[in-house]
């Protein structure tokens, strides 16, 4: 099963001799560092489904808080290896 995360870009900057445009994003508190090289549109600010390290496409806000909850009621997400430091932290967790 191949999963993308959405979430929220925070910052933007180019690494490997300045050849790769890389996202600090954030996943609900938890930030990850995806490459933005599929999205050369992506800003600061974006939403983004990201799998794998890479973001593969932008959303708006409310698709990522709707797929958040979509993620939550499926009951097999704990079969997913890591997926918890994915997913948003909200309070109880």
């Amino acid at each position: 099963m191949c999963l993308a995360i959405p979430g929220k870009i925070e910052s933007v900057n180019l690494q490997y001799d300045d050849t790769v445009r890389m996202a600090k994003v954030s996943f609900g508190g938890i930030t990850k560092e995806a490459s933005l090289e599929m999205l050369p549109d992506a800003h600061v600010g974006d939403y983004v489904l990201v799998h794998v390290g890479v973001a593969i496409s932008k959303v708006n806000e409310q698709e990522a808080n709707k797929t958040f909850d979509y993620l939550e009621e499926i009951g097999d997400l704990g079969e997913l290896e890591d997926v918890d430091e994915y997913l948003p932290k909200k309070e109880g967790r």
